[in-house]
């Protein structure tokens, strides 16, 4: 836990340590619990526990720090539902959630939905995947770091 004014609790210090980190156009995954996120990260991304934590509790904890990409059509994508799912009508009701936190920061800006190995080759260029214990399916993230803007950092 941190203990710091205005840092929220959930936000460890090496996910704290990686945001500082990542620079305009890096990425971080959110992964849910049955994302392959070790052989991921054997690829070349920082690996980041948060296990116990729900995507949507990160995301909330997360947006107050990062900014998000504003020269992209959109700074955050989840992994598309594969064809059988989308077949059988499988809805991902995490996804709303996720658009109504990332609306809260940035303009009506849509989620990228990729295609399921296209996600998993996104995710392997990133700079951290962060493990959570997110449960719902489908509920993979991925956030585009933007800029501050100089007259913020005085």
């Amino acid at each position: 836990m941190v203990v710091l004014k205005g840092i929220p609790s959930v936000l460890s210090p090496e996910l704290l340590y990686a945001l500082a980190k990542m620079g305009h156009g890096d990425e971080l995954v959110l992964a849910d619990a049955n994302f392959p996120t070790s052989s991921v990260c054997a690829c070349g991304p920082t690996e980041i526990r948060a296990d116990g934590l729900g995507i949507p509790q990160l995301l909330e904890a997360i947006l107050k720090l990062l900014p998000l990409d504003t020269y992209v059509p959109s700074p955050a994508a989840v992994m598309d539902l594969v064809d059988g799912d989308k077949q059988r009508g499988v809805a991902v009701p995490v996804w709303d959630t996720y658009r109504r936190l990332l609306h809260q920061v940035v303009s009506e800006t849509p989620l990228e939905e990729v295609e399921r190995f296209a996600f998993y080759e996104r995710a392997k260029k990133a700079f951290a995947v962060v493990a959570t214990g997110e449960t719902a399916l489908y509920g993979n993230l991925i956030l585009k770091k933007g800029v501050i803007p100089a007259e913020l950092l005085q």
